[in-house]
C-alpha cells in the first residue's frame, strides 16, 4: 500500500489507504508510468535531452572525421550535446592530464580514449568503469582478439577497442632496388643496407633509420622490439623483477646506441615522436622508417608526400631471421567510473567504436579497425591493399605486460633508454642495473597488494 502523500518509483502520489481505493490507485500509477515510458520520465529516454556529454580525446590527423561522427551521434541523439576536450597528442602527457582528472572523480569527465597499456591501472585505480554488463561477450567476438585481451583486467573489460597498431617497417623501395638490396629480415641486415646505400647516394640530407627515440612511451614500444627480438624482455612476469640487466637487453640496447643511432641515423632523432619522425621519411630523407599501420596512408599520399608509390613494407627485423617482434599498440574508448550518464556514455562509445565509424577512420587516416568483419570490406580491400595483410601482424604481435603499475615502470624504462642512447659512453650494464633495481621497487609494491 502507498501511503498518503508518498511517491511510489514512477512518480505518482498515492490517493489515500484502503482496499477501495486500490483499483483506482492502480489504474492511475499504470497509466502513469505508461505515460512516462512514452514521454521519457522514466530517466533513460530523458537522459539524452538537454545534455552535455564531456569527452576527452586527443588531436587526430583527420580532425573533420572525428567532427563528422560526432555530430552523426548528435542528430542521432536530439538534445544531447559532445563537448570534446582535445589534450596532447603525446600519450604520455595525455596520460597525465587524465589521470589528473580521474583523481579528482572530475564528473563532468564521461568518455575517454585509451592507450592500450591503460586499461589495468584505470581499473586498478577504480577510475573506469566496468563494462560487462554493457558489452557482452557475443559483442565482443566481432573484434580482434588481442585487443580485446588488452581490455581486460581480473575478469572484466573496460575499454571498446578503436583501432590497432603493431609496429612495421617501411621502406624506400626505389633505393632498395636501386643497390639490389632485399628488404632486411635481421637488425644488423638493415645497418649493412642502410650503409651501402648512403654511401652510394653521398646525400647529405639522407640518413638510413627513422624511428621514435624521444623520452615518452613511444621510445618504450620501439627498445621492446629491440630486446625481445633478442630474446630478452622488460621484466620477467613469472617472478616478478626486471629484466633490464640479463644479457640479452643490454645486448640489445647497445646495437640500438652503437649501430643505429651513430652510424645510420643523427642525434636529432632522439627528439622524434611519431609524426617528425613520419615527416622526415616522407620528404624522402629517411632510407627506413619504424612506424604503426597509418603511416603507410600518409606517406603514400602525393600532395604531401615525396615518396609516394616509393615506398615498401615488410614485418619489423629480428636479430635472427624470422625473429622480429612487434609492439602491439592501439586505442580504446573507455567510461569513467565518476561519470552520471553512464549509459548515455556507452552509446557514445559504441556509436563511435562502431563498423561506420572505424571504416571511416581507416579510409581517411590508415588506421587499423578492431572489427573483424571490416578487413572483408570490399571498399577498404580497394583504398588499403594492405590492410588484409596486416591482420596475422596483429594477431603476432606482443602487447606490453598488464599491470596496474605500468605508469612507474614505464618512466624508469623510458630515462634508462633515453640516458643510454643520447650518452655514447655510458656503461650499459650499470645503467641497466640500476634501473633494474628502480624497477623491482615498483614490483615489490605490486607483489605486496597480490599477496593474501
Amino acid at each position: 500500500m502507498i501511503a498518503s502523500g508518498g511517491t511510489d518509483r514512477c512518480g505518482s502520489f498515492g490517493l489515500g489507504a484502503g482496499p477501495a481505493s486500490f483499483s483506482a490507485r492502480f489504474m492511475i500509477r499504470t497509466f502513469l508510468c505508461c505515460l512516462a515510458f512514452f514521454l521519457g520520465l522514466d530517466g533513460t529516454a530523458s537522459l539524452a535531452q538537454n545534455t552535455e556529454l564531456r569527452f576527452v580525446t586527443w588531436k587526430s590527423e583527420a580532425p573533420e572525421v572525428w567532427n563528422q561522427a560526432i555530430a552523426d551521434f548528435e542528430r542521432q541523439n536530439p538534445g544531447v550535446k559532445v563537448v570534446s576536450e582535445i589534450g596532447p597528442q603525446s600519450s604520455t602527457q595525455l596520460h597525465d592530464l587524465l589521470t589528473q582528472k580521474l583523481r579528482n572523480r572530475d564528473t563532468r569527465l564521461d568518455v575517454f580514449v585509451m592507450d592500450v597499456i591503460w586499461p589495468a591501472e584505470f581499473a586498478s585505480a577504480g577510475w573506469a568503469l566496468p563494462l560487462d554488463r554493457y558489452f557482452t561477450p557475443l559483442e565482443r567476438e566481432k573484434f580482434l582478439r588481442a585487443p580485446i585481451e588488452a581490455n581486460q583486467y581480473r575478469g572484466q573489460i573496460f575499454g571498446v577497442p578503436l583501432f590497432i597498431d603493431a609496429g612495421l617497417l617501411y621502406y624506400r623501395k626505389d633505393l632498395l632496388e636501386k643497390y639490389n638490396s632485399p628488404p632486411p629480415r635481421t637488425w644488423p641486415e638493415l645497418v649493412k643496407t642502410a650503409k651501402t646505400v648512403l654511401a652510394g647516394e653521398r646525400d647529405p640530407n639522407l640518413i638510413g633509420f627513422s624511428a621514435q627515440f624521444k623520452q615518452y612511451e613511444g621510445l618504450v614500444c620501439n627498445m621492446m622490439e629491440y630486446i625481445l627480438s633478442n630474446g630478452g624482455a622488460l621484466w620477467d612476469e613469472k617472478r616478478m623483477v626486471s629484466a633490464l640487466d640479463a644479457p640479452q637487453a643490454q645486448t640489445a640496447v647497445r646495437f640500438v646506441r652503437d649501430h643505429i643511432v651513430r652510424e645510420i641515423s643523427h642525434r636529432g632523432m632522439l627528439a622524434y615522436e611519431e609524426p617528425e619522425s613520419l615527416a622526415l621519411f616522407t620528404q624522402g630523407q629517411a632510407i627506413f622508417h619504424r612506424n604503426w599501420p597509418y603511416a603507410w596512408s600518409v606517406a603514400n599520399d602525393a600532395a604531401n608526400s615525396k615518396i609516394a608509390g616509393k615506398l615498401g613494407m615488410t614485418p619489423l627485423p629480428g636479430f635472427s631471421a624470422g625473429g622480429g617482434v612487434a609492439t602491439l599498440g592501439g586505442w580504446q574508448l573507455g567510461i569513467s567510473r565518476f561519470s552520471q550518464k553512464p549509459d548515455l556514455a556507452w552509446r557514445f562509445a559504441t556509436f563511435m567504436s562502431g563498423p561506420e565509424v572505424q571504416k571511416r577512420i581507416a579510409l581517411a587516416t590508415g588506421r587499423a579497425p578492431t572489427r573483424l568483419a571490416l578487413y572483408d570490406d570490399a571498399e577498404l580491400a580497394k583504398q588499403i591493399p594492405q590492410l588484409k595483410s596486416l591482420v596475422e601482424t596483429f594477431k603476432q604481435a606482443v602487447p606490453r605486460p598488464r599491470t596496474p603499475v605500468y605508469a612507474p615502470l614505464s618512466n624508469i624504462m623510458q630515462r634508462y633508454f633515453s640516458s643510454v642512447l643520447a650518452l655514447p659512453n655510458t656503461d650499459v650494464n650499470a645503467r641497466s642495473a640500476l634501473a633494474a633495481r628502480d624497477m623491482d621497487r615498483v614490483l615489490d609494491l605490486l607483489r605486496d597488494r597480490q599477496s593474501p
